[in-house]
């Protein structure tokens, strides 16, 4: 029976947090694939998974985020999406136990529709071939993450409905234009709330890209142009230049969590984080949204 997703997020659901940086913390070098990680180094992916259950997430995700035959070719891996993204399935499948529900997080080719880099059935295919073996691993929903061209996550909607009868969650990032409402190829929430009602999508959302403070905004024009389930994960701020040239989130958790009374006034359903969050983030999301009593 497929998972009721409007049901589920009936209630204010807190999702997890950045796996990208806390896989770093782990040894994940800058640059390198994550999902090979999933073959390669499991117990460190499982600790990231284990670590946001333990922390109150109510979903987690999977560590997939580049597994289409695209990303994975950068790789040497372009023929191992089925594996790698059973195997991260199957990870965030055992941390999650009886209750947490597991999303499949699927992210951009790294293609630019508009520029023709490669025919629209390609796209679509290389969905179709990830959210197929995320169905057959035992995910309960697809999540396409992180896009900021439409017209690619319209494909990518399309390959995933082809493939499977998992509900989907379609999110871009908003932090372009002149208020940051936009994406950076000039999507609004409104456009892709339309998009997304249109291919049959679950729930639609916004993460990356900005702190909670711009997408308590993003969440309201959402909210204006659908009744579908909102999704929102912000970054911990926005990324700033630290020691040695790296990439630091400067907001903690208390500041990230002093924001989902907000994001839940606004309309979200689902609150977690992206890059720079951690458990702690997470942890006291899910005593702010225990507190709210939503």
């Amino acid at each position: 029976m497929e998972f009721d997703l409007k049901t589920f997020a009936k209630t204010v659901r807190v999702a997890d947090g950045a796996w990208g940086t806390q896989l770093q913390r782990r040894g994940l070098p800058p640059g390198e694939c994550p999902e090979l990680w999933n073959a390669e180094r499991p117990a460190a992916v499982e600790a990231v998974a284990r670590s946001y259950v333990e922390a109150g997430s109510d979903v987690i995700l999977t560590n997939t985020f580049g597994a289409n035959r695209f990303v994975l070719a950068r790789h040497g891996a372009g023929d191992r999406v089925g594996e790698l993204t059973a195997r991260g399935v199957a990870i965030s499948r055992r941390s999650a136990g009886e209750t947490v529900k597991v999303f499949a997080s699927l992210g951009p080719t790294g293609k630019i529709v508009m520029m023709e880099e490669v025919p629209d059935d390609e796209i679509v295919a290389a969905f179709a071939e990830s959210a197929a073996a995320a169905a057959d691993a035992g995910a309960d929903a697809v999540l396409l993450e992180t896009f900021n061209e439409l017209a690619e996550l319209a494909l990518a909607l399309r390959g995933v409905r082809q493939s499977c009868q998992l509900p989907v969650i379609c999110s871009m990032t908003f932090s372009a234009g002149p208020e940051g409402m936009a994406t950076i190829m000039g999507t609004e929430p409104g456009e892709l709330a339309a998009a997304a009602e249109a291919g049959g999508a679950r729930a639609v959302g916004a993460n990356c890209g900005a702190g909670p403070d711009n997408y308590v905004r993003i969440a309201e024009r959402l909210r204006a142009a659908t009744d579908l389930p909102i999704w929102v994960k912000p970054n911990a701020g926005l990324p700033q230049l630290g020691p040695d040239n790296q990439t630091v989130f400067p907001m903690g958790p208390e500041a990230f969590a002093g924001f989902v009374p907000a994001l839940i006034d606004a309309g979200a359903n689902v609150l977690g984080g992206c890059c720079g969050t951690t458990p702690e983030h997470i942890r006291l999301v899910r005593r702010a949204v225990d507190a709210s009593g939503s």
